[in-house]
């Protein structure tokens, strides 16, 4: 089993995507039959997007993600236009170097840098 799809709910589709582009994620737009238009990206086999804040009030804020990445530093360097994300600064920890940063939105991001150790 693999997980192949992630979906958040955004209250600004534009911003939020400008903050995980930081992060290196690529958007492209789509829209499923008469659903609404959302941002999509791909992550290794995994499909990652972004959908519009649902009007029935329904929402993904408690949903919390992770990705991997290859300098932790950089990573919250390249978040520098989002000066209140950072959650908890980058430190060693029992999973590795990582930093918890928190989208446009409020949704907690694990970011774990890649060890180059096998």
């Amino acid at each position: 089993m693999t997980l192949n799809l992630v979906v958040l709910r955004s209250a600004d589709l534009e911003q939020a995507a400008r903050f995980y582009e930081c992060l290196g994620l690529r958007f492209t737009r789509h829209r499923h039959a008469s659903g609404p238009e959302h941002l999509s990206a791909e992550l290794g086999g995994c499909v990652f997007e972004l959908y519009p804040q649902s009007k029935d009030g329904s929402s993904t804020l408690g949903t919390r993600i992770g990705f991997s990445v290859p300098s932790i530093e950089a990573a919250v360097a390249a978040l520098g236009d989002f000066p209140d994300a950072i959650v908890s600064p980058p430190k060693s920890s029992p999973w590795g170097f990582r930093a918890v940063v928190a989208d446009p939105d409020g949704h907690r991001v694990e970011l774990v840098e890649v060890s180059s150790s096998p």
